[in-house]
């Protein structure tokens, strides 16, 4: 289906009065058509229609709703060119990347499918009545998680499929249970109508409420407070800027009913290089970190943007290594014009720092969006001493912190806000050192890694990502992999209810074979 431009609540498609342009991330010029800003009569409708859909959509066999799972993503490869072409002038990302991140938001579609048919999400639990228990008899005690109601999901601006309109976010929320309310993300609309039609029309090929899904387009900040200011909508996934989760987590909080918000915000991501491994692959270290900091024009929430290292000859190898590799990375357009100013401010901040040394940069660019890579230097006395120089600069920089020994890195580490990933590069020599640090590093981030890169988050059941604040708004959840449906969910308890008033999967005679917990053993 072409992009219209039109808002699309539940299966219809409307066209507000006022209207805003998207933008060709490369050459800056305008794309048709003009998308429709949606207004408050359209937030109004979506939010009343997707609470009117929500007991339907919550009680519908479960072989139905992952059958609405994958269809969502068959009906998102069958776009085709279109979805690509499209999503290649919005963001400049290559179309390779956009085909790899096209298949990942499949992928956890037909993930989150699987998991509803297993049934372990359910959380099923019973306590037979012990009428003869003394001194008191036990009531009979069942629970299972049920949903929590309408979701508003904000797209992501690095990530137009993967964290958008049929992203990880809405996945695991439809396959709890939960209709879905998208802000698209004003830097890609005609991706994000085009993604959302597919499920729309996946929904109503399976028979689903009308309301289920809607998707509403806008620039504005407005927009998005309307959405998690209403009433109804009972939980927030948000992946984006710090300043905007903290904005949804204010809304959220004062609202007269406070409902969760799921934020990713920022994360510099710290890389530990341990003397053993800088020794025996200084060079080949250098090359990766390179790589990783350059992908993608650093337009990842997994972008290593500090590196830890105690001070020696070998970090002079490394540092030489990184140095020629990032002089040769190419220059590239970034998602957006704002995003390109902010990187440029935030590494105008570092070179302009007295304690911090700009040491190596990428190829020399100059056009329309373009950013080059930057690697800057500073003591650890000097980090300790300045909190602001463990900040994101979102895009390809990154600072390496020298420690004067052990001690000081481990100071360091202790005053890193909370992350998403920390990356530990050893040997065995290095060992005893990493597993003095293992206890911090966990409580400071939500995946640890060795000798490997965190750009590149697997969509796998064991994945998370997430991570202590400002990381993320609750470092108990991850956006990615099957533990995200969690967020979604709450625990209900049924107590002494007759067999035909209990939910079937949890009665007596209960032939779902899904697996439950009787007398606290499975």
């Amino acid at each position: 289906m072409p992009v219209t431009g039109q808002n699309l609540v539940g299966f219809d498609r409307l066209r507000a009065l006022q209207e805003f342009r998207a933008v060709d991330a490369a050459s800056g010029d305008a794309i048709d058509p003009p998308f429709s800003i949606a207004a408050t009569a359209e937030v109004e409708r979506a939010c009343a229609m997707a609470d009117a859909a929500f007991d339907t959509y919550r009680q519908v066999d479960l072989g139905v709703r992952a059958r609405f799972l994958d269809l969502c993503g068959d009906n998102l490869m069958a776009l085709g060119d279109e979805l690509l072409d499209r999503a290649v002038r919005e963001t400049a990302l290559p179309r390779a990347r956009l085909e790899g991140e096209r298949a990942r938001a499949v992928g956890q579609l037909r993930m989150f499918a699987d998991l509803v048919r297993q049934g372990d999400w359910l959380g099923l639990r019973i306590d037979p009545a012990q009428p003869k228990r003394k001194p008191l008899p036990r009531a009979d005690l069942r629970q299972r998680k049920i949903p929590l109601g309408p979701v508003a999901v904000f797209g992501a601006s690095n990530f137009p499929l993967a964290f958008s309109a049929a992203g990880g976010d809405t996945a695991s929320a439809l396959a709890a249970g939960c209709p879905v309310i998208v802000k698209a993300h004003p830097a890609h609309p005609g991706t994000s109508e085009l993604a959302a039609g597919a499920i729309a029309r996946a929904a109503n090929a399976c028979g689903l409420p009308d309301g289920v899904f809607s998707h509403l387009a806008g620039p504005s900040n407005e927009l998005g407070a309307a959405l998690v200011s209403d009433r109804r909508i009972k939980a927030v996934g948000f992946t984006g800027s710090r300043a905007g989760g903290l904005a949804l987590m204010k809304l959220a909080a004062a609202r007269a009913e406070p409902i969760p918000v799921y934020a990713e915000m920022s994360s510099v991501n710290p890389v530990i290089l341990f003397q053993g491994a800088l020794k025996a692959h200084a060079e080949a270290i250098a090359a990766g970190f390179v790589t990783s900091l350059t992908m993608g024009v650093g337009q990842f929430c997994t972008n290593p943007g500090l590196v830890l290292v105690v001070d020696s000859p070998d970090l002079d190898r490394f540092v030489a290594a990184a140095t020629e590799a990032l002089a040769i990375s190419a220059a590239g357009a970034m998602l957006t014009r704002a995003i390109c100013t902010s990187y440029q401010a935030g590494v105008g901040r570092l070179k302009k720092h007295a304690g911090v040394a700009h040491i190596a940069a990428g190829a020399a660019c100059d056009g329309k969006n373009l950013a080059a890579g930057a690697l800057f230097q500073t003591s650890a006395r000097d980090f300790l001493a300045n909190r602001a120089l463990g900040e994101e600069v979102f895009g390809p920089a990154s600072l390496i912190v020298r420690c004067r020994d052990a001690a000081e890195l481990t100071s360091v580490v202790a005053q890193l806000d909370g992350q998403l990933t920390a990356t530990l590069h050893v040997e065995p020599p290095d060992h005893a050192l990493a597993s003095r640090l293992l206890p911090l590093l966990e409580r400071k981030a939500g995946r640890i890694l060795i000798n490997g890169w965190p750009t590149g988050v697997e969509v796998s059941p064991a994945m998370v990502h997430g991570g202590p604040f400002p990381a993320t708004s609750d470092s108990r959840s991850s956006s990615v992999g099957t533990l995200a449906i969690e967020r979604f969910l709450r625990p209900v308890c049924y107590q002494d209810f007759p067999e035909v008033l209990l939910p079937p999967e949890l009665r007596r005679d209960d032939k779902t074979a899904f697996r439950r917990m009787v007398d606290g053993r499975y």
